[in-house]
């Protein structure tokens, strides 16, 4: 047998593998996507079907279609009431969660000082308290002690905490990755510790900071059991909307479709559009 026949690599049979990855993987992929995704495609598509239609075939497509069911949520007042206090709540828990994530992460990641490390843990346990743990103490510190019942400040605020163990753990990685040479240079250029976070920590972390500013949205966005203890009347989110919508219509399930499926397209967008810096940002603080 020759050399070049002994150092050539096996080439694998064409059933073995399939695109790079075995058919069962893209199997078992396949069905998830479609447990993911189906539901949602089921709920977009019936919305632009009648009543009638889906109690004649449940699983069959728009024939014809039907645009009214949309138009109506559109048309509603109380929609973009509830799409507005969905949005200011979100965007001031992410704002919040980013700052003072940031600004935790920092010290923890690039200062050496006794107590570091016992420090980062708390964060690290703080991922095993979800705010359902944790709702009665909240609504009785919110409405009683600090007077944000029914206010937007009132959610957004423990959101923000809840969510900073995460961004904490996603941010220190991507701040000690850093070199030490670039706090060095500005130190020698004169600059202070708040200049160096802001005009240079804070530019170089920026794929961390889509990251988890956009989990923090999404995750605002969907919150149901904190809006549900704290707020009222006008001042009530998409999810609640959702709720109130199906509970007055529970007869026109077409149209509860089509409230639902509006209700996620903005959080779904965002989602997508920055699907891949949010990869690339969870890969950086893997790396990290």
């Amino acid at each position: 047998m020759s050399d070049a026949s002994l150092g050539a690599p096996k080439r694998r049979g064409r059933g073995s593998t399939f695109g790079g990855g075995s058919p069962l993987v893209y199997l078992i992929a396949l069905i998830v996507v479609a447990i993911t995704v189906g539901p949602v495609i089921y709920g977009a598509m019936g919305g632009f079907r009648t009543n009638a239609q889906l109690a004649d075939k449940p699983a069959g497509l728009p024939d014809p279609w039907v645009f009214g069911n949309y138009k109506h949520v559109l048309t509603t007042s109380s929609f973009w009431r509830y799409a507005l206090n969905s949005t200011v709540i979100a965007a001031i828990t992410t704002a919040v969660t980013v700052l003072f994530g940031v600004m935790a992460a920092y010290p923890l990641a690039r200062y050496e000082f006794k107590g570091r490390e016992p420090l980062f843990l708390v964060f690290v346990l703080g991922l095993l308290f979800p705010a359902a743990v944790a709702i009665i103490p909240l609504f009785i510190i919110v409405t009683r002690d600090l007077s944000l019942g029914n206010s937007w400040w009132g959610v957004a605020l423990p959101q923000a905490a809840f969510a900073l163990p995460m961004t904490v753990v996603i941010l220190r990685p991507f701040l000690m990755a850093l070199p030490k040479e670039l706090e060095e240079a500005a130190m020698i250029d004169g600059s202070s510790r708040v200049g160096l976070f802001w005009r240079i920590i804070l530019p170089l972390t920026t794929p961390g900071l889509i990251t988890v500013g956009v989990l923090a949205f999404v995750g605002s966005w969907n919150a149901y059991l904190l809006p549900l203890l704290l707020l009222q009347d006008d001042m009530r989110t998409l999810p609640l909307g959702v709720a109130d919508f199906s509970t007055e219509h529970s007869s026109d399930t077409a149209g509860v479709l089509a409230f639902t499926t509006i209700a996620m397209i903005p959080a779904l967008i965002l989602f997508l559009a920055l699907q891949r810096r949010i990869v690339s940002g969870l890969q950086g603080a893997v790396k990290g």
